[in-house]
């Protein structure tokens, strides 16, 4: 499956009436309240939709109404439409009676030339889970088998919870190792899982930990001895014989494990997203991150939102998506490159979003 090509949102939260391109590389800023994690948790929305899940998730963050721009009283249903290279997919969700949302429109459908619709396969209206799933068990079902499948491999991620309780500090099943969690809680066992299975990328994580942490030696990955059907995630310094756990890392080097974890996998999800990835994390450890998101796109979609000027610096303006809230909506664009021609042969990127040259800056920043 290919890279998502254009999104249209409408009614979803801030995000009134969008319309946009995406690259490989997304890096999203803006100020406080923009918009930037409505545009991210739509794709959790849809995550959410591919899993049958939709009917337990909406009541579970708020019912219709948190979804809908400004409630039920302005807007009446959310459109989503999304292109990837030859293939789309469109619903329309509508509140109900019990503050759920359901489906007045889904259907996927093939992409010909100038993304014109050539063979469109309706799915129905009224129902309150997908139908994409019934569709793939039948003849033709091909478009539908290929959206579950991309859209069920995006990745949405979310590092914030680096505290006492944090579940990437807790003790793992040594088999929970499929996939990296969203908040890491599997740390230990994935790392565990790449020790045996892909020792060359493990070791690249290693090494990368290190460039951040030069006194991390290696991490100690062992199943507990009278019970090794668990692990937990444990550590050397150098120089020294003994094991740390987790809460022994700061909180910006814990979260750079996670990272590096994610962005130096053998296998990527095909769509990676990251919400303020830059958090705790020393300048210099941020630029490395830099080089990891951007090594990652190669391989893998990726959309991440940041406040981080020293992140931004380390971008081109062909990777940045702009929101800022205009009025009462989030509008995304993307910095004309040509018109930032000569700004950029006095200012770094970020710089010039600090001076609110190219938007993303609360409405009250002057110019």
């Amino acid at each position: 499956m290919s890279d998502i090509k254009r999104i249209e949102i409408k009614g979803y939260k801030s995000l009134k009436d969008s319309d946009m391109g995406l690259n490989a590389l997304n890096v999203l800023i803006g100020a406080n309240g923009a918009g930037k994690s409505n545009f991210i948790s739509l794709f959790e929305l849809l995550g959410q939709i591919i899993e049958n899940n939709l009917e337990l998730f909406v009541p579970a963050s708020g019912g219709a109404d948190a979804f809908l721009h400004f409630g039920q009283k302005f807007t009446h249903e959310i459109y989503v439409r999304i292109y990837f290279d030859k293939i789309g997919y469109l619903c329309r969700l509508i509140p109900d009676a019990d503050d759920k949302l359901l489906f007045s429109e889904e259907n996927c459908h093939s992409l010909g030339k100038d993304d014109k619709i050539s063979c469109e396969e309706n799915l129905g209206r009224g129902h309150k889970e997908t139908k994409l799933h019934h569709q793939a068990g039948t003849f033709p079902g091909k478009t539908a088998t290929l959206l579950i499948s991309s859209i069920a491999d995006w990745g949405i991620y979310h590092f914030h919870d680096t505290g006492h309780s944090a579940k990437m500090k807790l003790t793992n099943r040594t088999d929970d190792n499929i996939r990296l969690h969203p908040d890491a809680s599997n740390l230990a066992a994935y790392l565990y899982y790449l020790k045996k299975a892909c020792p060359s990328h493990y070791q690249n994580i290693v090494d990368a930990v290190r460039m951040v942490a030069p006194f991390f030696d290696t991490f100690s990955l062992v199943p507990y001895r009278l019970n090794p059907e668990h692990i937990r995630l444990a550590w050397k310094e150098k120089g020294c014989a003994s094991n740390f756990n987790a809460s022994a890392l700061s909180d910006g080097t814990l979260r750079f494990v996670c990272l590096a974890t994610l962005l130096l996998q053998p296998e990527l999800p095909s769509v990676i997203l990251i919400d303020e990835p830059e958090l705790g994390l020393h300048p210099y450890a941020i630029k490395l991150l830099s080089a990891l998101l951007k090594s990652a796109s190669e391989k893998s979609q990726v959309i991440i939102s940041t406040q981080s000027v020293t992140l931004v610096n380390q971008f081109d303006p062909s990777d940045i998506l702009i929101a800022d809230r205009e009025g009462a909506q989030t509008v995304f664009k993307r910095p004309d490159k040509e018109k930032l021609a000569s700004w950029l042969e006095d200012y770094s990127l970020g710089e010039l979003w600090e001076k609110n040259v190219i938007g993303g800056r609360p409405a009250w920043v002057p110019k």
